[in-house]
Formats: structure tokens, C-alpha cells, sequence
């Protein structure tokens, strides 16, 4: 959903020092803005490939054209790019599912029509398949990005150039208790996010062979680590535990009019208001700080759930933001799905979201899990009877009855599709000492 994070302050307020207790009083002010449901939205981000040959990499310059011209289409989405060269359509918030649907659809049909003319596709993975991390953008917040992610390893590197999700945006909810109210939507989000992750997963490979995770996508962003990718803990009212999430957090960079962004090691922004070196945080500051943490469900005025692999073909991410839709914004599925992930709570352990037990399993095996298979059955038979009272398309309506038919039905997820696209020949053989071996590939994966 394309909007901001700021709530319309000048810009002497976002050049002013922030102090601590300021900097608390605006994350809770600005991160949960409560109220009716009544605003859906959608962020696709796709994997860029040659049509042709989708397993060799694309040039920068080839992307750049591309590019260029798709700056001059007009879209009602927001048309970013990822720093690997990944192209992201944000919508617009959108009063119904069929306003977003067909908003987002018109949006890529132009998109898709411009790449073709170059022999360009997109490609619905949640990790590439084919291609290794290769930055595409340039700039001193990557730069910064890269060198504070690179301390935990090459995850981060994976997570800027080679994934690619579907987050779902969903009102806060009212302030008050109930179905809809803020707080069990909060905690929905994080409890239904594994069923999410289990059902949708579909990025089981990297370096064209298995990992044996049928999310890799969602194992590099827990490899990325809690501070950074990692959920606050549930218990506790949810303005309080995520200010001070976000104050106890590390600072990735310190920005600089000029010159090569500061990289403090270990620094959070507590500190940071505290000490005012090495000089004192902005509000300017604190907005972009909220945007380089990385949580399964990040408030942003509304919930932004980020859990999603990318989906295969061109309608895919139409069922995940469906069925997600339907599940927080009708409340009697709302209702039935927290009935039914509620027992599955037990298995996290009362740690913080994905850094615990149900949200791994989820990623390794996704339905293969029994209760998780039982649990997203019973969540898609929620979202359809609900869908036609949200005055969902037959479209709609169609595709995640056949995505619960092909998949949540037979224990499946779209990983399941691409790991049976591998010939015995492209399935690793056992290598000298240990290791492996691939042979030639004898056909390609597509989407």
C-alpha cells in the first residue's frame, strides 16, 4: 500500500533532535492508527527475466532501459525497484478487494506489455533460483544496507538481490476489543503468518538445487537476525511493545548529506537520543529508521504482512491477498481463523515471530506439516464462504478455490511445483569428501 510513514510534519519539525520520550510518543502515534477496516492494499515484488532465457542473468543496461521507459507509463501503483534489480508495484489503498484486484491487474498488464517488448518477463519466485545476489542500485543507503547486513553473514545480500514477496496491507482495526479490534489483529497477524508462510511457500531453491526449505526466502530473513528481522514479543499492548521494539533496535546507518553513510556497529536508536552522537537523531531519522527493520508484520499506520513468497503466474498473488483479506476484514473468518491458529500458538513457545519453532517448521516443510495442512484448510474454507460477502469476483473467488483444490487440499505449496520440475539429472548427486555435484540441466524452471 503506497503511502508514508510520516504524519505530515514540516520540514524544520524532521530536521529538530529527537529525545527518547518523543521518539516513543511518535512511533505510538504513528504506527498503529486505529479504526474501522475500511483500506486493503498489495506490494508484488517480481523477479526480472529474459523470456527466452530466464536461467542467464539480465545486463544492468538492458534493466535500466526497461526501466526507463516503464517510468513514463502512468500507473496507479508505485513503481519502485529493489536494489537487485527486482521490480515492486506498491498500490494505492483501495476501498474493496475488486478495486485493488483490478487496479493492480490493469498496472501489470501495462508493466508485463513494456518488458515483453524487450524480451523481458516476470518472474513469481520467492528466491531466485538461477542467479546469485548481484546489486543492480547504486546508492549510499544500499551501500550502508550491505555493509551492516554483511556482519551476520550472506543473507543479507540474498534478501536485497534475490527475493521477492507479496505483502498484504490491512487496517490496524478499531481501538476497541473484538475481532477486529487492533490488538487480536496484531496478534493474528503474527499467528496466522506461519500458515501463511507454509501455504504460499515457494522458493525451495537456490543455485538451481534444492535447500531443503520449501521457503528459502523465509529462512534468509531469519538468518538475517532478530533485531532486524525479528517480530517484538506478543504480550504487552502492542503501541507500548513496538515503540519499544523500535527504540531497542540497531541503527543501520547514519545518514550524511555527502560522502559514504556512517555504519555504527551494535548502536539503537535508544542509545542514539540518548548519547546525540556521533550527532543527534531527527525526526528524519526515526522515519527512516522504521523502514530499515524488517519484521514478518510490520505497523506502518496499517499492518504490512511480509511473510509471502512470491506467487507463479500472473494471477498468483491474487489468493494470498484474498484469502488474507477475507480473514481480517470479515468477521466471522476473522473470527475462525483466530479459532483456529490459536492452538498452533503453543508450538511457537512464547518466542518472538520467525525466530521460533512454528514459524520454522513452516518455512523447512510447509504443508507437509499436519497441523499446519489442517490449519490452512480450515482458513481457505473461511476466506471463501467469506469472499462473496466482501463482493469478491468470480475471478477471485476461482483462483483460491483452485489453489485450495491443487495445493492446501493435497498438503502441497507451490515449492512442491518446482522441485518436481527438476529431472533426476538436475537433482544433486553425491561429490567427492561430502559434497555435491549437479549435472547439465536438461530443462529450465519456470514459473
Amino acid at each position: 500500500m503506497s503511502d508514508t510513514q510520516s504524519d505530515g510534519g514540516d520540514c524544520t519539525e524532521h530536521r529538530t533532535a529527537v529525545t527518547e520520550a518523543e521518539v516513543e510518543a511518535l512511533v505510538r502515534g504513528i504506527c498503529f492508527k486505529t479504526g474501522p477496516p475500511r483500506t486493503l492494499g498489495v506490494e508484488l515484488e517480481w523477479l526480472v527475466h529474459s523470456l527466452e532465457l530466464p536461467q542467464l542473468p539480465v545486463t544492468p543496461e538492458r534493466l535500466e532501459a526497461a526501466y526507463a521507459t516503464l517510468r513514463a507509463v502512468p500507473l496507479s501503483s508505485a513503481l519502485t525497484v529493489e536494489p537487485g534489480g527486482q521490480l515492486e508495484l506498491s498500490s494505492r489503498p483501495a476501498a474493496s478487494l475488486t478495486e485493488c484486484v483490478d487496479t493492480v491487474s490493469a498496472d501489470l498488464d501495462a508493466v508485463r506489455a513494456v518488458l515483453a517488448e524487450d524480451g523481458l518477463g516476470l518472474a513469481g519466485i520467492g528466491q531466485d533460483p538461477w542467479h546469485t545476489p548481484r546489486r543492480f542500485l547504486r546508492e549510499p543507503r544500499y551501500d550502508a544496507m550491505e555493509t551492516c547486513l554483511d556482519r551476520n553473514g550472506p543473507a543479507g545480500r540474498r534478501m536485497m538481490c534475490t527475493s521477492a514477496s507479496v505483502q498484504v496491507c490491512v487496517d490496524a482495526g478499531h481501538e476497541e476489543p473484538g475481532p477486529l479490534g487492533h490488538a487480536r489483529r496484531w496478534w493474528l497477524a503474527h499467528q496466522l503468518g506461519p500458515v501463511l508462510v507454509a501455504a504460499f511457500a515457494n522458493s525451495p531453491l537456490v543455485d538451481r538445487r534444492p535447500t531443503g526449505w520449501q521457503s528459502a526466502r523465509q529462512l534468509t530473513w531469519m538468518e538475517i537476525g532478530a533485531g532486524r528481522a525479528g517480530a517484538p514479543p506478543l504480550a504487552g499492548e502492542p503501541r507500548a511493545v513496538w515503540a519499544r521494539h523500535v527504540l531497542d533496535s540497531p541503527v543501520m546507518c547514519v545518514r550524511r548529506e555527502s560522502g559514504p553513510w556512517e555504519v555504527p556497529a551494535g548502536l539503537t536508536f535508544r542509545e542514539w537520543a540518548r548519547s546525540g552522537s556521533p550527532r543527534p537523531p531527527t525526526r528524519a531519522d526515526l522515519d527512516y529508521h522504521l523502514t530499515t527493520l524488517f519484521p514478518p508484520v510490520r505497523p506502518r499506520g496499517h499492518l504490512e504482512l511480509r511473510m509471502i513468497d512470491a506467487q507463479p503466474g500472473e494471477d498468483g498473488w491474487l489468493v494470498p491477498l484474498a484469502v488474507t483479506a477475507a480473514l481480517f476484514d470479515d468477521p466471522e473468518a476473522t473470527e475462525r481463523a483466530y479459532r483456529t491458529v490459536k492452538p498452533l500458538a503453543e508450538r511457537a513457545l512464547n518466542l518472538p515471530a520467525p525466530h521460533n519453532p512454528l514459524w520454522t517448521d513452516a518455512a523447512r516443510v510447509g504443508l507437509a506439516d499436519p497441523e499446519l495442512r489442517e490449519a490452512a484448510a480450515a482458513c481457505f474454507a473461511a476466506a471463501l464462504e467469506a469472499l462473496p460477502r466482501l463482493g469478491a469476483a468470480t475471478r477471485v473467488t476461482d483462483a483460491v478455490a483452485a489453489f485450495r483444490d491443487r495445493y492446501v487440499a493435497r498438503g502441497r505449496c507451490p515449492a512442491d511445483d518446482l522441485l518436481d520440475r527438476l529431472t533426476a539429472s538436475d537433482r544433486p548427486r553425491p561429490g567427492p569428501a561430502g559434497g555435491t555435484r549437479t549435472a547439465r540441466r536438461r530443462k529450465d524452471i519456470r514459473t
